[in-house]
């Protein structure tokens, strides 16, 4: 069996994400925002949901795709017997008048490279997920897509016939095409896209180098930021877990879905990320976003909110075919209306540097004591209350260990936070839940196995309870520690680092493929009980399993090495760079240049 890739690269600038295939087929692109309809979705049905590609007049021909160094420009070269030619895709982004230019504009430029190539520029957005077939009307130099809340505009210095009639020709000169959302382009086409390309590769190589790592997997650790950077929707800070819905976890499960919302159980973890690689400003804007969601007047606080932190997320099912057939194809997630209450935790956890870190913590302002004692109070009246978990099991309700673990660590928070302010209210109130919450934990401890299950009454192992080991609820240096992580390998664990989320049956019976965010958590407790090399062993092969651009997908088949779930995706891209961090931190901290720390 051939392994199966996704054959894309990732291009945004905080404001729009497009996926372009190695053919150079836009083959997903949503405007205006993460989570509006696509104007090209190929990628979920290859009949009549839009087109945008540059590809030879006919025949077979081989592609080469690369970023240009440390910049999320993707470069595609196209070669074809004697004749080649390379298209530069990008989003542009950089500064200007003091300010981010990140406009809804999508560039190419397209120059030959030898021979004399023959190419077809074939473009046909579409509306409302592919319903809406969008009229085109010619301008001088661009034509206007109608049919959208905004005009959609291409302009360029290709013939316009050549493009509304598919007609091919001859590639003797560079061309360049703008794609633009309401705002037309300004200024002559030339000029403008190569200003616009070297400023955003300029601004994306000094974020690089702005950018935290260690000696230690330097190339996985800049790509993946780059990706969770731009998988961030900059107006509200909100990020988004991937840019795509409905890539299935594996062929014909059913689990497919919408992932182009803000998870609040990943905000802990993002937090993190954006700590461990020294990006602040990327962290300010998340703690708005997240300091937003619990002051609305709801009980409880939703697994997920829109990036605009809408709470109703309706799901429907479209009359898409799906990708590479796989129904349903959903747009919204019914997960919103789940209880899973680890999310309280998660966003104390989340919110915890803006009081105690000395960058953050003014910023806070009057909002400090309204914004913990709303959090204590929706966690009082939870902390006994069964919920579905991290894995959002949709009909199974328990008292799940991982839940119970970041009421606990969410809860120590805040009674820092109450220490710190005097609060002696807060602090007590905080200090039951963790009572409360450990003794849950305890209650899923499992003595014929001496390690903890995924809850209360339940004896199977969870992947989430590595947590258990990386935040220090069981002590690192500890027996309890090595026997978890036995019990946890000889269960869950695929390879030498590939990891199952859980192997009981659930709603959609038991799971086909291992997740990749749990074999990352899975090298952070192996450094952290100081099996060292068998976690640097296991982190290779986990970033082994990514495309041809060290993009990493959510799922993969451990007896084929395929990628599947949605693409890319934000929960493994911060995990590699968190269990990166973990090693460099165990081997070298603080000394850069590699020389051991005893």
């Amino acid at each position: 069996m051939n392994k199966h890739q996704y054959p894309h690269g990732l291009i945004g600038n905080c404001g729009y994400l497009a996926l372009i295939n190695k053919n150079t087929n836009v083959d997903w692109m949503c405007l205006p925002r993460f989570d509006s309809s696509f104007v090209f979705g190929k990628l979920l049905d290859d009949r009549d949901q839009g087109e945008f590609s540059i590809k030879p007049a006919e025949g077979d021909f081989e592609s080469n795709q690369y970023y240009e160094r440390n910049s999320n420009v993707l470069v595609t070269e196209i070669s074809q017997g004697d004749d080649a030619y390379r298209v530069t895709d990008f989003a542009p982004r950089f500064y200007q008048i003091g300010r981010t230019f990140r406009p809804l504009m999508f560039i190419r430029k397209v120059e030959p490279l030898k021979g004399i190539p023959r190419i077809r520029v074939k473009c046909t957005p579409v509306g409302d997920y592919g319903e809406t077939v969008l009229r085109q009307e010619r301008g001088s130099n661009h034509i206007r897509y109608q049919g959208l809340d905004e005009t959609l505009r291409l302009s360029t210095n290709i013939p316009l016939n050549y493009i509304s009639e598919s007609r091919d020709f001859v590639l003797n000169q560079t061309y360049y095409m703008v794609m633009t959302y309401g705002v037309p382009l300004e200024g002559e086409i030339r000029e403008t896209v190569d200003t616009f390309l070297t400023k955003t590769i300029r601004y994306w190589q000094s974020w690089v180098k702005s950018t935290s790592v260690g000696p230690l997997f330097q190339k996985e650790v800049i790509r993946s930021s780059l990706v969770l950077k731009i998988c961030q929707y900059e107006d509200t800070g909100a990020i988004i877990a991937s840019p795509t819905t409905s890539l299935p976890e594996s062929p014909g499960s059913t689990r497919n879905w919408d992932y182009r919302y803000c998870w609040m159980r990943d905000s802990y973890y993002t937090i993190t990320t954006f700590n461990n690689i020294g990006h602040f400003e990327e962290m300010e804007k998340y703690f708005m976003y997240l300091t937003n969601i619990p002051m609305k007047e709801n009980e409880r606080i939703q697994p997920l909110y829109s990036i605009l932190g809408n709470d109703k997320l309706i799901e429907n099912e479209m009359p898409i075919s799906g990708y590479q057939g796989n129904i349903p194809v959903r747009v919204g997630n019914d997960a919103y209306t789940h209880i899973q209450n680890d999310v309280y935790g998660q966003i104390l956890l989340a919110i915890l540097p803006l009081y105690l870190d000395e960058r953050f913590k003014t910023d806070i302002g009057e909002l400090s004591d309204q914004l913990l004692e709303n959090i204590i109070a929706k966690m009082e009246l939870t902390i006994d209350e069964p919920d579905a978990g991290i894995w959002e099991f949709r009909t199974i309700a328990n008292h799940h260990t991982y839940t119970n673990l970041f009421q606990w660590a969410g809860a120590m928070a805040a009674y820092k936070v109450a220490r710190l302010h005097k609060n002696k209210s807060l602090e007590k109130r905080a200090k039951i839940i963790m009572e409360k919450a450990a003794a849950w934990i305890e209650k899923a401890y499992i003595p014929e196995l001496n390690a903890y299950a995924q809850g209360v009454g339940n004896k199977a192992m969870d992947a989430s309870t590595l947590q258990l080991i990386m935040m220090n609820y069981i002590p690192h240096n500890s027996q309890k520690a090595r026997d978890q992580l036995t019990a946890l390998e000889a269960d869950l664990k695929a390879g030498k680092g590939l990891f199952y989320r859980y192997k009981n049956a659930d709603d959609f019976g038991k799971p086909e493929t291992t997740f990749l965010i749990c074999g990352f958590w899975y090298v952070e407790a192996l450094a952290c009980v100081g099996r060292i090399d068998s976690a640097i062993e296991a982190f290779e092969e986990l970033v082994s399993y990514s495309n041809h651009l060290g993009l990493l997908s959510e799922d993969v088949d451990s007896t084929t090495g395929s990628q599947w779930g949605n693409f890319p995706q934000a929960y493994s891209h911060l995990g590699l760079i968190n269990a990166a961090y973990r090693i460099n931190n165990k081997l070298y901290a603080p000394n850069f240049l590699g020389l051991k720390v005893d």
